[in-house]
């Protein structure tokens, strides 16, 4: 049976992933924050839930799907 080409992404995604967890989220924070700061927090809640599914992506490929944000906090776990 032949690998999609999704199959293929996905694991080129994943290999990049691992790893390099921290860097990635640290990333992830660090352009939505900036985005924050350019718009005044105009689309704070957007760019939030951006932000949130891009670490839940990172948590998925890189084998910690407990990605979730503390809601009381805002912290993500590490």
């Amino acid at each position: 049976m032949p690998v999609s080409v999704f199959d293929d992404i996905k694991g080129k995604a994943a290999g990049l992933v691992n790893g390099n967890e921290a860097a990635i989220r640290n990333g992830i924070d660090k352009a939505g924050n900036f985005i924050d700061s350019k718009t005044g927090d105009k689309f704070k809640d957007k760019v939030d839930g951006v932000q949130n599914a891009a670490h839940g992506f990172v948590g998925k490929v890189g084998g910690n799907p407990n990605t979730n944000t503390d809601e009381s906090t805002g912290d993500r776990p590490a």
